[in-house]
């Protein structure tokens, strides 16, 4: 696990690419395993119409698809950017050994993608956020998880 700045540069390099080609944000991450590089990308909000299609998570996508594994054990990921809070949940389901980032959060809400708010509405109550969010417990809820447990073949993860 040591830093290779040629991936470093390769991250920046897909951003700027993004940027010049019109493909998206300005967002670069490679996944690395073993020396070599097994998936890049850019951010692809806007052409793809999805607000979860984050450089990071398109990465590790790619990179998971390619591994044919749910996690990235052994990998690093290198990012353009300090990973917002939605691709810091999708880096640790993901499992790396490590992640590496050019461009701070700071760096980037100067460039117009300030995500300090999420980090402030995560430690609210649900109810208090921006967006509310209200538990609505029904009838049979809970049931989904009683069976996970009790599921003999099931794929820890």
């Amino acid at each position: 696990m040591a830093y290779n700045s040629e991936f470093m540069k390769e991250a920046i390099r897909v951003a700027v690419e993004n940027v010049k080609n019109g493909t998206g944000g300005p967002f670069g991450a490679v996944v690395v395993k073993d020396g070599e590089i097994i998936a890049s990308s850019g951010n692809t909000v806007v052409p793809d119409n999805d607000p979860t299609a984050h450089a990071e998570v398109n990465a590790i996508r790619k990179a998971c698809q390619g591994l044919n594994s749910f996690q990235l054990t052994g990998c690093e990921i290198y990012s353009s950017c300090e990973p917002c809070p939605m691709c810091l949940g999708a880096i640790y389901w993901a499992r790396p050994k490590a992640v590496y980032y050019a461009c701070t959060k700071e760096d980037a809400a100067e460039g117009g993608f300030d995500d300090s708010f999420i980090y402030k509405e995560i430690v609210l109550d649900g109810t208090q956020r921006f967006i509310p969010f209200t538990n609505q417990r029904e009838e049979g809820a809970g049931e989904e998880f009683k069976l996970w447990q009790a599921k003999n073949d099931k794929v820890a993860y």
